[in-house]
């Protein structure tokens, strides 16, 4: 067996995990777990990405020996450097005000049909695209020599060298899906300078080797070589989705519910630009069609306005609770802001005629209807936007934890769910190392790996298919 050390970097923490492959065996074993928190500072919100640089360290100190590293993170966000490879300030937090009214000015100069039909990518007010736009006048971008995705910053960090994995170039807003390189007539309308970007990296590519002080710091022995994975978390978890065929939804759950599909092209229709659907680019030329959900999130920052009380405690009410009494849209942009989580639940449900929740186990009822609501409609539209019907819906990531929502994910999208595993994203990092080191065989091989070595709990479908249908009518005043 060999040890792959997978970074894995979410929205609220960071982690090392060790896994270890062999021909029919999968280990996964947490090495190290380190906060996320993102610092507010007179310029906006801010990563502290060098805390996030020092957990990777941390980690893979008490790794021990790993025979090669790779890294995954969230998208969309950056860091910037000098002439001398110096880092110019904190990374900007994709949830800060900065890209408020930018998309605006984009569509001025590239309007969203051709966007979309260029780049495949939904409008997500955070997207690298109106980042830079947003930046454009700024001292720090003037002295930029280099734009580094966070993932490929910690890779430069450790290694010394530079490059932009491919993965999560895709959500920059800046890639053609189907030549799978830079998007170079939009970036020259916008006046992106694609310099600035390191060149591109596809998942089992090389990243360069431990620098020596890397190894003094955390007590390895080199050579230890860096392997680009599924550098955007999402592309590793879809690659460890264990699904059997090509008929398969699947969710990825956490901060974010990314529901879709996975594909051989891209689907670039008006259609789809309107139904507001991604063609972010997955590993061996697949395409992740999908929707972004704005996901436990809502969920999170209600626990934290109450002072982190149990979670099991609030699941027990949340099932006392009856189902659709009260359903708010998990995609509306209002909610993506951190703060008055409950408050702003309560003004939709009143704004919308419905009760509003009262309990702390009313409140994480509505949301978990209302995720499972949206699954419900991404999955759906899905199917019928790019033809492709499935026959099971995969969940991965955190949300395998909670069985109230896998199970009311079932209920509403009226198909079986099969749930974990749970470390999807560590999984899939760590299985693309292995594979480009001769250790597993095809995207097919990893998943029947994860399969049969990873537990899984499967969800039947049960209920009212026309309650579900009903409460979608509540939110979009369709008929019932």
């Amino acid at each position: 067996m060999k040890a792959y050390a997978a970074v894995d970097l979410g929205a609220s923490s960071g982690r090392v995990m060790v896994g270890r492959v062999g021909p029919d065996s999968l280990e996964l074993t947490e090495s190290h777990r380190f906060p996320n928190r993102p610092v507010r500072v007179p310029e906006g919100l801010r990563w502290d990405v060098l805390g996030l640089y020092a957990g990777v360290l941390d980690g893979l100190r008490a790794a021990g020996r790993v025979d090669s590293v790779g890294i995954d993170s969230w998208a969309v966000d950056y860091g910037l450097l000098d002439a001398d490879g110096a880092l110019l300030g904190n990374p900007a937090h994709y949830r800060d005000a900065r890209t408020e009214g930018v998309a605006e000015k984009v569509w001025a100069s590239v309007p969203p049909e051709e966007l979309y039909a260029a780049t495949g990518i939904q409008y997500a007010p955070f997207n690298t695209l109106y980042q830079l736009t947003a930046a454009r006048s700024t001292a720090q971008l003037a002295a930029a020599r280099r734009l580094l995705l966070v993932p490929d910053l910690l890779t430069y960090w450790l290694t010394g060298e530079q490059g932009t994995e491919l993965t999560n170039a895709s959500t920059t807003q800046l890639v053609d899906p189907r030549t799978r390189d830079w998007s170079y007539g939009v970036a020259a309308r916008l006046g992106i300078d694609l310099e600035l970007f390191a060149p591109l990296r596809r998942p089992g590519d090389p990243a360069g080797v431990l620098r020596a002080e890397v190894l003094e710091e955390t007590g390895l022995r080199g050579p230890v070589p860096v392997t680009a994975v599924g550098s955007h978390d999402t592309a590793s978890a879809v690659a460890a989705v264990p699904a059997v065929g090509e008929r398969f939804a699947y969710i990825c759950t956490g901060t974010w519910s990314l529901a879709g599909l996975e594909l051989d092209e891209p689907v670039l229709t008006e259609e789809s630009r309107a139904a507001n659907f991604t063609n972010e680019l997955g590993l061996d030329g697949t395409v992740r069609y999908l929707r972004n959900i704005m996901g436990l999130w809502l969920l999170q920052e209600c626990v934290r306005a109450w002072g982190d009380p149990d979670l099991g405690e609030l699941l027990r009410e949340a099932a006392e609770v009856p189902a659709l009494r009260s359903v708010v849209d998990a995609q509306d942009a209002a909610f993506l802001a951190p703060g008055r989580m409950p408050e702003r639940i309560a003004e939709a449900c009143r704004a919308s005629g419905q009760p509003v929740p009262a309990t702390r186990g009313e409140f994480t009822r509505c949301i978990l209807d209302s995720l499972a609501l949206a699954h419900r409609r991404a999955i759906g539209e899905a199917q019928r936007l790019a033809d492709h019907p499935v026959d099971v819906v995969h969940i991965v990531g955190g949300g395998t934890r909670n069985a109230l929502l896998c199970r009311l994910t079932a209920d509403a999208c009226g198909l079986p769910v099969v749930a974990g595993p749970t470390e999807a994203a560590a999984l899939g990092n760590v299985l693309v190392q292995a594979r480009a080191h001769g250790l597993v065989g095809d995207r097919a091989g990893m998943r029947r790996l994860i399969a049969r070595t990873q537990p899984l709990t499967r969800y039947e479908p049960s209920g009212d298919a026309g309650a579900w249908h009903a409460a979608e009518a509540r939110l979009t005043g369709a008929a019932p």
